[in-house]
């Protein structure tokens, strides 16, 4: 019995060490983070040189410290989420520390076309459940995708022919092709999107140059090289100013391209040369959305172009026509 009893003890004792941890200076937490600064110098001894005795020292350090982590965030008010018998889940208070970033926050998307006629009629987006009942199969399914409610109308088995229409044309081949026509229709709206949004990234509104009283010395300042640059010699032979400097700005305002170094940076040049390889061995051929766009709009340009020529030739025939008649009837009088 004095055996199972002090096993009994050596085990609550363990049970004990495993969440009780001791140390000289106190941690600082900042639980909005999630974070715990340990001021405590580590042992000297147990960290020198590389093995297992090093591995387990910085083990149990971690150790230590996240046992004193989640015994501070348990000290947290806490709910149920979800109703009482959902997960608990403890309310983290404001951030203490600010952490940096290791890109710019992105920049806003411009709105597209809808978003823009939306903002002027005043059209409010109403949200819409995601499952929708479907009287077909008796059961809620999606609204979209696949085994959405009411199934898809090119994989039906029946097809209705409406009033008007040739009793002895397909419909099912007549509704893949709408719906052909409508894939098609939206990737054209989603391509003319990106290449208004990449048009407004690259085009930066010119600034007034009228004179307007209260400008800075940074307009000022533009206005002048505008004025300077606006030449044919790009300023080269203009007058300066007192304090202007000797070499005349450019049109690009003096950014220069610049090169990756031939030498220092392997690992940038071995992803490069990695991802080479991988779009040379894929299958799928890599989309250049700047190229699609362009030849987009070329084709659209060139379209434009041709039906307005089409209009003018036509016209012009009819003027021609027109006098035609007009002599011949001069001619019979």
């Amino acid at each position: 019995v004095e055996d199972v009893l002090a096993a009994a003890e050596e085990q609550e004792a363990e049970k004990r060490r495993s969440v009780t941890v001791e140390k000289e200076l106190e941690l600082e937490f900042d639980l909005g983070n999630l974070l715990a600064l340990d001021r405590n110098p580590p042992p000297a001894a147990g960290l020198r040189g590389a093995g297992p005795r090093r591995e387990a020292q910085l083990r149990a350090l971690a150790r230590d410290n996240t046992q004193l982590l989640v015994a501070r965030l348990w000290q947290l008010p806490a709910e149920r989420a979800g109703g009482p018998g959902g997960p608990l889940v403890a309310r983290l208070p404001e951030p203490a520390f600010r952490l940096p970033r290791e890109k710019p926050p992105p920049r806003p998307r411009p709105p597209t076309r809808w978003e823009q006629f939306a903002r002027l009629k005043g059209i409010r987006r109403r949200k819409r459940t995601a499952l929708v009942w479907d009287e077909q199969a008796k059961e809620w399914r999606r609204r979209w995708g696949y085994r959405r409610a009411g199934g898809d109308p090119a994989r039906a088995w029946l097809a209705e022919v409406p009033a008007g229409a040739d009793p002895q044309e397909d419909q099912f081949a007549q509704l893949r092709r709408e719906k052909r026509e409508r894939v098609a229709r939206n990737e054209l709206n989603r391509l003319r999107n990106l290449a208004r949004a990449h048009r407004a990234a690259t085009t930066v509104p010119a600034a007034p140059l009228h004179p307007t009283g209260h400008q800075s010395r940074e307009e000022l300042g533009h206005v002048a090289r505008v004025a300077r640059v606006s030449t044919a010699s790009l300023g080269r032979f203009q007058p300066r100013l007192p304090k202007e400097p000797a070499e005349p700005p450019s049109r690009s305002g003096g950014k220069k391209r610049r090169f990756e170094p031939l030498l220092g940076n392997l690992a940038a040049e071995r992803g490069r040369q990695l991802e080479l390889l991988r779009d040379m061995n894929s299958k799928k051929p890599v989309l250049d959305i700047t190229r699609a766009v362009n030849k987009q709009l070329r084709q659209e340009e060139a379209e434009a172009a041709a039906a307005k020529g089409k209009k003018q030739s036509q016209r012009g025939k009819r003027g021609r026509r027109r006098q035609h008649v007009g002599r011949s009837g001069k001619k019979s009088g």
